[in-house]
């Protein structure tokens, strides 16, 4: 039986997108996401709170969106995958994990003061305004 690696997030941005193109021309965008929780400690009856980071990336045209809608602040739902890469820096290996987004979903407001349902239509109506694909550019 194969494994399952979904990640399911619901958190703040850190920052904004930092978007860049790989050398092959292929568009990413990275940014951090905290995560809170809240629980009351039980000797204490005080209540508490836990905030994780998650550095998440995002490509192509999930990046074009990011990039357009995202900013600091703003509560989004992220699905995605782990990902851990590995690096040397100056003979030390290095890691990192981070999310791999498959998609996003704003939750509070997006750009500029719109609303979540309006930057939502705005995506929409950028896909369908995509020319279609012919058949012969289909791979099978």
């Amino acid at each position: 039986m194969a494994g399952i690696n979904k990640v399911i997030l619901v958190g703040h941005l850190g920052k904004d997108p930092e978007v860049k193109k790989t050398n092959n021309d292929a568009k990413y965008a990275r940014f951090t996401l905290a995560t809170t929780e809240n629980y009351k400690d039980k000797v204490s009856g005080e209540k508490k709170e836990i905030t994780e980071w998650h550095n998440i990336i995002c490509w192509r045209g999930l990046a074009d969106v990011a990039e357009q809608w995202l900013k600091k602040g703003q509560q989004i739902y992220v699905e995605g995958k782990i990902r851990t890469r590995s690096w040397e820096d100056n003979g030390v290996k290095k890691f990192m994990t981070e999310i791999a987004a498959d998609t996003f979903t704003m939750l509070s407001s997006g750009k500029g003061g719109e609303n979540t349902t309006q930057v939502q239509q705005q995506v929409v109506n950028n896909i369908n305004d995509l020319p279609p694909i012919e058949e012969d550019d289909l791979p099978f």
